[in-house]
């Protein structure tokens, strides 16, 4: 077992391990206490020029003593890869400090074959977020977003991680829910001494800051990411929603009470949208402590974190689709919407370690709020065949929390080891208020001007709440052993078993006038509109609209039993063979709640699915050379049905702005996956790999777009067959400077040079007989796959070209650095397009980043300053459809320049 982290380093990334848990064994030699071998002086590069010596890595995941004493030497092949028999890529601590990320998500996106979308999502080879796997120390992460799979890795600063990995060659010691890649966080555990550090950081966006954006007031308490309890439910809401009725008028509801229930809502504080041409700045602030105690032959470290963050968006979009093949328009709005995004962290860990011992208690806190105000403007011409104007306005307020504690026991025993792991995590949702008011243009009796009469087409006013509670429980048992053979052989086997619930619910209303409102009152702002007074003037009626487009309420279930086992051994010298076998069975379901005892059952079917599978997955590396490596894997994996793809109830994606809705007649994904990858470390931290890899998948969950009653929406549904298949290549190489001018300023610097390039392509593979079942039209029909999903055409989120370059100078003897980062991803898929469409596409293009670091002796402390430009190019953000000459901006907005100034003081 490994020491932690030095207190230089932030974090390590490696996209890496079949297991090994905490590498510590010092490049002298492996564990058995073989020599490895050392580089002849002529091979080694100039004293100066030399990286800082390997940083100690801090990794806690599943069956972490695999391959711990079988280490293939090299003079420069960094710890971790020696260590492992998976194909990997590393990302050190230096790396990510290089770059200046804040936080993991950023960091990722310069890993060979991982892509950011959204706000943090990481897909690996542009295999979308249900192919992708989060762990916390081995353990199952729930995202702090319950109606993603993927993690959103941008509320995790570095300040909170000792390490995170992904691996992209699948071993049975992972879930089997494995698709593009696993990535397992571990959490900082024992500080090497004891530390304080402050940081904090302003920022400003050219497109937001300081400009045009729409707010609301909400709550006295908003800026801080909760609630004061202003948009608690109302109490005479709350009667109604636990009656078990629809509320609506008839037999169980009067007037009157509707009437009482609309007055009792918060109204001017969540409906009324304020221009603020004065949007403010991004900031955020950290804290940071950790010390490590002697209590006789035990060490405890104790680690603290606590962090604030606030920023703005504001996208200025245009928001176009078509219900035609020849993409004539339908709708077109220009759409403004602010988000004002507060994250709110904290961690607190302690951990024990006593000889080859460690125990860790980790306990994570992780609020995630945002607050949206959003007015569009525009045409209709799909629900109104007049050219007629329109004004949305929405506010919304988005709580997504996660709370997980864990307790994680590595244990060596000789040549046993024996790791526990359990875990509880609960994550919410809550979207109280959710508020949308159309208004439409008229010139009757020459007024000229926006009117709302609640009835008529795109005059409307309606209010939704939602809820989702999910609790996750996780354990595990590993077991390893070193043979006593003459040949380096390690076996290893565990059990885990996961068990997650969920209950979701969602109670849509619209506000709806017993008889005609009068154009006065419907020229009225949306608070004047729906005033205590026009209700009962007017008998204004809360009216419930829930489960007309689906289920009001599911609950839903996830229940995994698995065993696996695997030996490693080094069956010559230079080649290494890992094999072993998972078995897993699952027990999913997803079953919608009849709240109002409806005896239309169409939205109401259950869904549960039950299979058990046995993936097999093999590695061999051929340490053919010295510093060189040759690595092949072939496995079987498989990917479920997210239940929120599996559950018929609408919701609001914050990211894509639009509504999507499940299919409960998916099914299992099966994976094969085989992959190849060569490695050449020619110098300490230089690197240059080439790999390949192939995956053929067996019903993929593919996105696509439809248009139910005029608005463009989301759904889910199984392609027959698809096929992946490309090359990754990355190069690292640093240039002393001395050796180009002997100035006393070059010395000690040099030039860093860092590069990758993925090349993948994608099809979709659909035969003239394949069928597939759709959410919509004839509920649970078969209908033709050829209809919906083209012969050929890519997977959802797959970039054909991913470039990640990075060109720096740095100082390797003191904290200076200055780094130029070029990214790129070509165009890839969002949705399929609706009614038999084009696709739907995403360009992320070029974006170039410049950040530059510099470190000061303050007064006897550390002290950091970092600038950061981002998006220097100024590459929107373009979500389009295209036929011919006919171009559609779905959605289309400037993401803006983006300038941080930092600074860190560590006592």
């Amino acid at each position: 077992m490994s020491k932690p982290l030095s207190l230089g380093c932030l974090l390590l990334l490696t996209t890496a391990l079949s297991a090994p848990a905490a590498y510590a064994q010092s490049s002298g030699g492996d564990a058995a206490g073989a020599p490895t071998a050392a580089p002849p002086p002529s091979a080694v590069a100039p004293e100066d020029s030399t990286p800082p010596e390997e940083e100690q890595i801090d990794i806690s995941t599943t069956g972490s003593d695999i391959g711990e004493d079988i280490i293939v030497t090299g003079r420069f092949i960094p710890e971790p890869v020696r260590a492992t028999a998976e194909v990997i890529s590393v990302l050190s601590s230096a790396d990510i400090a290089r770059s200046g990320d804040g936080d993991v998500s950023e960091a990722l996106n310069r890993v060979t074959g991982l892509s950011v979308v959204g706000n943090g999502y990481v897909y690996v080879r542009g295999l979308g977020d249900r192919y992708s796997l989060a762990l916390l120390n081995g353990l199952p992460l729930p995202s702090p977003e319950p109606l993603k799979r993927v993690v959103p890795l941008d509320i995790f600063p570095t300040s909170v991680v000792a390490s995170a990995l992904v691996q992209k060659s699948y071993s049975a010691n992972y879930p089997g829910e494995f698709g593009g890649g696993v990535i397992n966080l571990t959490t900082k555990s024992q500080p090497e001494e004891g530390f304080v550090t402050l940081s904090g950081s302003v920022g400003a966006n050219l497109e937001t800051t300081g400009q045009l954006g729409y707010t609301y007031y909400g709550s006295g308490s908003d800026w801080t990411g909760f609630d004061n309890g202003a948009r608690d439910i109302p109490a005479p809401l709350r009667a109604a929603l636990a009656s078990g009725n629809v509320v609506t008028e008839g037999a169980n509801f009067s007037p009157a009470q509707l009437k009482t229930i609309g007055i009792s809502l918060l109204n001017s504080a969540t409906s009324v949208v304020q221009r603020n041409g004065n949007i403010p700045a991004n900031f955020s602030a950290e804290l940071s402590a950790g010390d490590t105690y002697a209590l006789g032959d035990v060490d405890l470290g104790v680690i603290a974190t606590a962090g604030y963050r606030n920023g703005w968006q504001t996208r200025d979009a245009i928001q176009q689709f078509s219900n035609s093949t020849d993409l004539s328009i339908g709708n077109d709005y220009r759409s403004v919407l602010t988000q004002n995004r507060i994250v709110v962290n904290g961690l607190l860990g302690l951990g024990l370690e006593f000889g080859k011992n460690k125990i860790r208690w980790t306990n994570l806190y992780i609020r995630d709020t945002v607050k949206q105000a959003k007015l569009s403007r525009g045409i209709d011409l799909i629900a109104s065949a007049d050219d007629i104007e329109n004004l949305k306005q929405d506010t919304a307020w988005y709580e997504r929390q996660l709370i997980t504690t864990q307790l994680v026991g590595e244990f060596k025993f000789g040549d046993f080891g024996l790791d526990l792991r359990g875990t509880y995590a609960n994550s919410q949702r809550e979207a109280p208020y959710e508020r949308s008011f159309t208004y439409a243009f008229t010139r009757q009796d020459g007024i000229n001007d926006f009117v709302n009469d609640l009835r008529s087409v795109n005059q409307n006013a309606r209010i939704s709440f939602s809820d989702l509670n999910e609790d996750v429980y996780g354990a595990g048992v590993d077991l390893s052993y070193r043979l006593p053979t003459a040949i380096p052989i390690s076996i290893t086997g565990g059990y885990a078993f996961n068990d997650t619930k969920r209950s979701a619910v969602r109670r849509d209303f619209r506000f709806l006038p017993s008889g005609s409102l009068n154009l006065a009152v419907a020229q009225q702002r949306p608070d004047y509109l729906l005033s205590d007074y026009n209700i009962q003037t007017y008998n204004i009626l809360l009216t419930e609209t829930s489960g007309q487009s689906g289920a009001a309420a599911y609950d839903a279930a996830l229940q995994v039993h698995a065993g696996y086992g695997q030996f490693e051994a080094e069956v010559v010298d230079g080649l290494r063979l890992t094999a072993g076998v998972r078995y897993e069975d699952g027990d999913q379901s997803v079953t919608p709640t009849n709240l109002f005892n409806s005896n239309d059952l169409t939205f109401l079917r259950p869904t549960r699915i039950t299979n058990s599978y046995w993936l097999p997955a093999g590695t061999i590396t051929w340490n053919f050379a010295e510093d060189m490596q040759l690595r092949a894997s072939a496995s079987k994996t498989i990917a479920r049905p997210q239940f929120r793809e599996l559950a018929r109830q609408l919701y609001q994606d914050v990211d894509a702005d639009r509504q999507f809705f499940g299919n409960p007649f998916l099914q299992d994904s099966e994976l094969f996956n085989v992959e190849a990858r060569y490695e050449y470390y020619f110098g300490r931290g230089e690197r240059l790999s080439i790999g390949g890899f192939y995956k053929k998948i067996d019903n993929p969950i593919e996105t696509f777009a439809f248009i139910p009653s005029g608005s463009l929406t989301a759904s889910f549904a199984n392609a027959p067959e698809a096929e992946l298949y490309g090359a990754e290549l990355e190069v690292q190489k640093f240039v002393p400077l001395d050796t180009i001018s002997s100035a006393k300023a070059f010395i000690s610097r040099r030039l860093v040079l860092s590069g990758n390039y993925t090349y993948s392509k994608s099809k979709i593979i659909v035969g003239a007989d394949d069928t597939i079942i759709l959410p919509f039209g004839e509920f649970g029909e078969a209908r033709q796959a050829s209809d919906f999903f083209d012969n050929g055409a890519p997977l959802t989120g797959q970039s054909k070209h991913l470039v990640n370059l990075q060109f720096g100078i740095e100082d390797t003897d003191r904290l200076s650095q200055q780094t130029i980062l070029l990214t790129y991803a070509s165009k890839r898929v969002t949705n399929r397009g609706p009614e038999n469409q084009p696709d739907i596409f995403e360009k992320p293009g070029i974006k170039l980043d410049v950040v530059l670091r510099e470190g000061f002796d303050f007064y006897g402390r550390e002290l950091e300053l970092k600038l950061e430009g981002r998006n220097l190019t100024n590459t929107k953000f373009q979500e389009y459809q295209v036929n011919g000459a006919n171009r559609i901006d779905v959605n289309t907005y400037k993401l803006g320049r983006a300038f941080t100034f930092g600074a860190s003081i560590k006592f």
